[in-house]
C-alpha cells in the first residue's frame, strides 16, 4: 500500500488520538490539527481541555496546527476548511484521519470538505463496537482520563479518573440501564489521552479543578500539566 502524507484532526480525546495511532501503522502522519470550540455544545469539535493536544504533539514529535471556532453550527465548517488548507500548504498532506465513530453529521461534512480539497478522509473507527473500542484502547496500553461529564449516571467521581476495564463494565451497565452511550458519542463525556505506546513521554496533570453545574454536569479543568 502506498504511504500517504496524513494530517490528524485531534481534539486531545481518546477517539482522535487512537484513530491517529492506527493510521500511523500504515501512513506518515506529518502534522496534527486541533480546532478549539468556544461553544461547549459544538456539533463538530470538543471544547474541554483541547489545549492538551500541545503536550501530545510535543510527546509524539509531530507538529501541531491550532485554530479556534465560535462553534456556530455549519459556520464552523469554514474554520475546518481553513485549517485543512493550511495543513495542505505547509505539510503537503494527501489525506486526514478523524476519530469519528458514529456521528454521520461529523463524518459527512468532513468527507465533503476533503472531496472539495482533493484529500482522502480516513476514519478507522467508523461503526466500531463502542465497548470493543474502549477495551482495545486500554488493552493496547493507552491511558485516558475523563474531563467532562454531561449525562445521568455520570457524576463528579468520574472527573480526572483514568478509565480502566472495570469502568468500562460500569459504562456497559449504565448503557443497559439508562441507555448511556458507552463511548460518549452522544456528548455524555469528553476525555484526554495522557499516555500510550505512541507517546515518548506521558502527560502528568499537576493542578486541576472540578466545576460542577449540577449533579450530572461538570468539567475537570486542567490548570497545569507537564510531560514526564
Amino acid at each position: 500500500m502506498e504511504k500517504l502524507r496524513i494530517g490528524a484532526l485531534v481534539s486531545s480525546g481518546k477517539d482522535s488520538v487512537y484513530a491517529m495511532s492506527l493510521v500511523m501503522e500504515r501512513h506518515n502522519v506529518c502534522c496534527m490539527m486541533t480546532i478549539k470550540s468556544k461553544n461547549p455544545d459544538s456539533f463538530m469539535f470538543q471544547s474541554q481541555s483541547v489545549d492538551m493536544s500541545r503536550l501530545q504533539s510535543e510527546s509524539l514529535g509531530i507538529p501541531l496546527i491550532e485554530d479556534e471556532t465560535n462553534g456556530v453550527k455549519e459556520e464552523e465548517l469554514e474554520d475546518l476548511r481553513r485549517i485543512l488548507i493550511k495543513a495542505k500548504e505547509e505539510y503537503h498532506i494527501e489525506g486526514i484521519v478523524t476519530g469519528a465513530l458514529y456521528s454521520s453529521y461529523q463524518k459527512d461534512r468532513i468527507v465533503t470538505l476533503c472531496n472539495e480539497l482533493g484529500l482522502k478522509a480516513l476514519s478507522p473507527l467508523w461503526h466500531m463496537d463502542q465497548e470493543q473500542e474502549l477495551r482495545d484502547i486500554i488493552r493496547k496500553g493507552f491511558k485516558f482520563i475523563m474531563v467532562k461529564v454531561a449525562a445521568d449516571g455520570l457524576s463528579k467521581d468520574w472527573l480526572g479518573k483514568e478509565i480502566t476495564n472495570k469502568d468500562v463494565d460500569k459504562l456497559v451497565a449504565l448503557n443497559e440501564k439508562i441507555g448511556i452511550n458507552v463511548a460518549f458519542e452522544g456528548g455524555e463525556a469528553e476525555t484526554v489521552m495522557i499516555d500510550g505506546p505512541i507517546f515518548k513521554k506521558k502527560i502528568v496533570v499537576e493542578e486541576a479543578e472540578i466545576v460542577m453545574e449540577n449533579e450530572f454536569l461538570g468539567v475537570y479543568n486542567i490548570l497545569k500539566a507537564r510531560l514526564e
